[in-house]
């Protein structure tokens, strides 16, 4: 199995970004985290992130030439806006599960919006960096 763990804007920012929402660990925790339980899974995992959104719909494209089984996507702040993301994912059809960090529904009104959840499989929020592996084996278990 492979999958596509994709990260949106300012997720590069993990321990530096907002703590008091996002905790202390980094980025390179997060990938380090998934990447050990992907392992121990004997799952192949791609990490990308970008700040851009067309690199983002770049990388999702990608992942049907490079036969990803499934997708992981925490699109950040486009998750709210992004017809673009939510379209280029329906056009791949790859599985994919939208993990949030923290528990968006409980912030700003304009973060219960998703454009991604309309294509997503699940959608998971707060869990914080356990939300990834959970997401993981829910597509292994697909």
């Amino acid at each position: 199995m492979k999958i596509l763990v994709l990260n949106g804007p300012n997720l590069n920012m993990l321990g530096v970004r907002e703590p008091d929402i996002y905790g202390k660990k980094t980025y390179t925790d997060l990938i380090g985290m998934i990447k050990e339980h992907c392992d121990s899974k004997g799952i192949e995992v791609i990490f990308k992130q970008s700040n851009h959104e067309g690199d983002l719909v770049d990388y999702i494209q990608q992942a049907l030439f490079d036969k990803c089984d499934g997708i992981v996507i925490n699109p950040g702040a486009y998750t709210h806006t992004s017809v673009a993301l939510l379209d280029a994912l329906k056009a791949v059809a790859i599985p994919t599960v939208e993990v949030h960090i923290s528990d968006v529904d409980s912030r700003e009104e304009f973060r219960k919006t998703s454009y991604v959840s309309l294509i997503a499989k699940k959608t998971i929020k707060g869990h914080g960096f356990d939300g990834y592996v959970e997401a993981v084996d829910f597509l292994c278990a697909l």
